[in-house]
């Protein structure tokens, strides 16, 4: 059985971070599908999803680390054909990826303790976003 589901999320962009975990467990808790995988995939290519241990030690590492990487000051040459300054958000969520899939089993995500799914908006305003939870299993 495949079971899709959406959800609506609003971002402040800049690098935000929210924890997605408690809509993507309700999406496969609502599904009925008992056991399988949930893909969770957002819809743009200036942000991403991943896990992470969602406390805000690591949230200032995680932000720290792109900038160390993918510094918003350089110049793309995105910004150059196309004036909107995002050039790095779209590099940032290239390397990020926009999807991720977690096992489950009796109606519950087989995360670690300290895991969480987040959402990471790379562009460089305030977004409203859709993700797409596909659901598949029996």
């Amino acid at each position: 059985m495949v079971v899709t589901k959406r959800i609506s999320v609003h971002t402040q962009g800049d690098g935000d971070i929210l924890d997605i975990t408690g809509r993507v467990v309700q999406a496969v808790h609502d599904s009925g599908v008992e056991s399988g995988t949930a893909t969770v995939f957002v819809a743009g290519s200036t942000a991403g999803v991943t896990t992470i241990e969602y406390e805000p030690g690591l949230l200032a590492d995680f932000k720290a680390m792109w900038e160390r990487a993918v510094p918003k000051g350089m110049q793309y040459q995105h910004d150059r054909a196309w004036g909107d300054g995002n050039g790095h958000s779209h590099v940032r969520a290239s390397l990020l990826g926009p999807s991720l899939t977690v096992p489950f089993t009796n109606r519950s995500l087989l995360l670690g303790t300290w895991q969480q799914i987040v959402l990471v908006d790379f562009d460089n305003r305030p977004r409203a976003r859709d993700l797409v939870v596909q659901i598949m299993g029996e």
